[in-house]
């Protein structure tokens, strides 16, 4: 069952991935430039201009640190806490991105700290795409599921282990990425 569960996931992605080719595409006169993109997907979860704007500087700017793609992080921020700066997990997970104390001490940031939140997140989901880097055509996917689950559970099962959470947890994040990604004029 846990084969299937990684494999149906696996396929399920790549379906999803397949079918957005059909999707309506934005027109290069309706396509928005990235700023833009993001910053309409963080003031639909956070109302408030200030705090949007903010938000989409700081995944931009870590962008540019750490090479990561923004939409990326941005999916990541949006699947972790939609944007919100105070937001916890019964786990212990803290802030816009999600850190736990343990994982933001190794990092050397302070989670509480909103900008050290967005750079430790973007660095972490960096090291995952690092470690990940050679695992074949899902190696985003492992990648962000090691960022929900921790590397050694996606090692441990050679993808996305077949936990409920961490599946919903890819899929949200593709689904988050895909929307975003119809909107941008590269």
């Amino acid at each position: 069952m846990h084969v299937l569960s990684h494999w149906a996931q696996r396929a399920l992605l790549a379906l999803a991935l397949a079918v957005s080719v059909f999707l309506p595409q934005a027109s290069p006169a309706e396509a928005a430039d990235i700023y833009s993109v993001i910053y309409s997907d963080v003031s639909s979860y956070n109302g408030d201009a200030g705090e949007a704007d903010w938000i989409t500087r700081a995944i931009l700017y870590a962008s540019g640190v750490y090479g990561v793609d923004p939409i990326l992080i941005a999916s990541v921020m949006e699947t972790e806490s939609h944007f919100q700066f105070d937001v916890g997990s019964s786990a212990g997970a803290i802030g816009l991105m999600q850190l736990m104390p343990d994982t933001a001490d190794s990092l050397g940031v302070n989670p509480y700290d909103a900008l050290d939140n967005v750079l430790g997140g973007t660095l972490y989901l960096r090291n995952q795409l690092d470690a990940f880097s050679g695992w074949g055509e899902y190696a985003v996917n492992d990648a962000v599921a090691a960022y929900n689950a921790g590397p050694n559970a996606v090692v441990t099962y050679g993808g996305v282990p077949p936990y409920a959470e961490t599946e919903n947890y890819v899929a949200s994040v593709s689904d988050a990425y895909q929307k975003m990604l119809a909107w941008v004029q590269y």
